[in-house]
């Protein structure tokens, strides 16, 4: 399938002429942007994870925060943008600190849902681990809520998920909740 000639027929579409200066490249340039966008399709756990997954006595939380992220809805294909806070409790397995970020990335870059992903990250967290317990808090803005729609330019959406001890212990929840809410 070729991208760029769907995009160019997009932009023909919206009343636009392809062969004006401005737009010659647009549709190759668009569609590379696209493959890079959705590039989460092409990756795998496992290769993410690159065998960065070690053995440790360490059983303290482990908290990545402020994850930036970059995704798009799948409802209207625009973007959503935000941040994750990742956690998980350690039994006998830790995984690099950068695969956390790479882990978020790879479901980020699907066409998604806020809820969803969420869900994935936390799921994945646990595969590579075995931890505990896994916590994921995304904070996100919706440009399919901001540029159309309802036009609502300050409201955020806030999803969780908590798997094993994050779910069925308060006090561990609670401990994550804070340090997440808590500044640099």
């Amino acid at each position: 399938m070729d991208t760029a000639k769907l995009y160019a027929q997009l932009i023909q579409s919206a009343g636009e002429d392809i062969s004006r200066d401005g737009l010659l490249k647009t549709p190759d340039r668009a569609a590379a942007a696209f493959k890079f966008l959705t590039q989460g399709y092409t990756q795998s756990l496992d290769e993410v994870l690159n065998d960065a997954v070690f053995d440790s006595d360490n059983n303290e939380m482990v908290i990545v925060k402020d994850i930036e992220l970059y995704s798009m809805c799948e409802h209207h294909l625009l973007p959503f943008v935000g941040k994750a806070h990742v956690a998980y409790l350690p039994k006998g397995k830790v995984i690099g600190l950068s695969k956390i970020a790479r882990i978020t990335d790879m479901f980020a870059r699907r066409l998604q849902i806020q809820e969803q992903l969420t869900t994935q990250i936390a799921e994945a967290i646990q595969t590579a681990t075995g931890a505990a317990g896994v916590g994921v808090v995304i904070e996100a803005q919706h440009f399919c809520m901001m540029m159309r729609g309802v036009q609502k330019q300050n409201s955020w959406t806030i999803t969780s998920m908590m798997l094993g001890a994050f779910r069925d212990n308060d006090r561990t929840r609670q401990e994550f909740l804070q340090l997440v809410a808590k500044s640099h």
